[in-house]
């Protein structure tokens, strides 16, 4: 029986290969379900993140399929890198084309695969759509916006994202009656946050992590730091600003700071970092979220790690001048690195990304459309 909709998946970074991880079970799940309605997927990995430890990692920890696809991208200048995802998934894309195309987040591979797509009249489901940081310096912002007005289907994970979309214009389903979805008429949807999934399930297995034990670390005794966007490691100053704001908030206790590739090659030309940084390779997710978890704060410019740390209660102080994540912020559990002015202890209820069913609802409305 031919499915009734055969997608094809695109991941590329890091984050992505998480929020797929949801989606494949909950495609699992409908099919037991729903015999009659079967759902397919062809899983194209671009390969924009080429270094083993930072993707191959993630489908030998969450049992992800090996994809169909590596199309080899590997690094290089944002607009040579889009172009490439663009180019080769294109010739995926001719030749097996499929109902649908699945793209997920505001890397340069959701936007080089949603433009694919896009031209050869595929319709493009986008999932994290509606986040806005309002900063078009921001590459990501640029791919999310571009993305959200080339898709179908955009599945947002808050109100918020929902509320960006109608003032730029989008007409909220509920508001403009039915008729099949198109980039014309897309259909918009509040689903949750799918990373809200990927977190409870995530979090059993990262339980029996010893990573704790292999620091000689004790619960809520050390910080934890992250950095990788291009904002804060492609200008050697800003970098500097932010090296030099940690050192400060951290006052001397351990920071266990897992460094990006992108990061590591800046501290090859000098470590601004004080002793007490801890520097460490990547590390797998369900080392990270332990760390995350049993850590007394987290700095971070990763908009997952905010969630995550927003979910777990542990305060978060963001290290970017803004964040498309508006309601931890609102919540008081996370605050951005500049109105920073002392230790922070929310107790606001972390409810606003819904119930962590965000997956199954994605499939039943792109199997419904059908």
């Amino acid at each position: 029986m031919r499915p009734v909709l055969r997608a094809a998946s695109i991941v590329g970074a890091r984050p992505q290969f998480l929020k797929y991880f949801p989606l494949a079970r909950a495609a699992e799940r409908h099919n037991m379900e729903h015999p009659q309605k079967p759902v397919s997927d062809i899983l194209i990995h671009t390969g924009q993140h080429y270094d083993y430890a930072m993707s191959r990692i993630f489908f030998e920890e969450l049992g992800i399929r090996e994809p169909e696809y590596h199309l080899g991208v590997g690094s290089g200048g944002h607009g040579a890198q889009t172009g490439e995802v663009m180019a080769r998934t294109e010739q995926v894309l001719i030749k097996e084309r499929p109902d649908m195309v699945i793209v997920f987040g505001d890397t340069n591979s959701t936007l080089g695969g949603a433009l694919a797509a896009s031209k050869l009249h595929i319709p493009v489901a986008h999932i994290e759509a509606g986040l806005r940081s309002y900063n078009k310096k921001m590459p990501e912002e640029v791919n999310r916006v571009l993305t959200d007005h080339v898709s179908s289907y955009l599945f947002c994970p808050g109100e918020t994202a929902i509320g960006n979309l109608r003032k730029e214009g989008f007409k909220i389903r509920s508001d403009s009656g039915g008729g099949a979805a198109s980039a014309d008429n897309p259909l918009v949807v509040n689903v949750g946050d799918i990373m809200h999934e990927v977190l409870l399930h995530s979090m059993e297995i990262a339980g029996k992590s010893p990573v704790l034990d292999s620091f000689s670390l004790k619960s809520k005794g050390y910080f934890l730091l992250t950095l990788h966007r291009a904002e804060n490691t492609d200008d050697p100053e800003r970098f500097r600003e932010i090296a030099s704001f940690v050192n400060d908030v951290s006052g001397g206790k351990t920071v266990i700071f897992p460094v990006h590739p992108r990061t590591g090659k800046l501290l090859e030309n000098g470590n601004p970092f004080g002793e007490n940084i801890k520097i460490t390779g990547p590390m797998g997710h369900f080392d990270l979220l332990k760390l995350l978890s049993e850590s007394a704060l987290v700095l971070t410019d990763s908009g997952g790690l905010q969630k995550e740390a927003f979910w777990l209660e542990v305060p978060c102080i963001t290290l970017r001048e803004e964040t498309e994540w508006v309601e931890t912020v609102e919540s008081g559990w996370n605050i951005l690195y500049k109105d920073y002015t002392g230790p922070h202890s929310p107790s606001a209820p972390n409810t606003c990304y819904g119930d962590g069913k965000a997956a199954g609802r994605i499939i039943s409305v792109l199997a419904g459309g059908r």
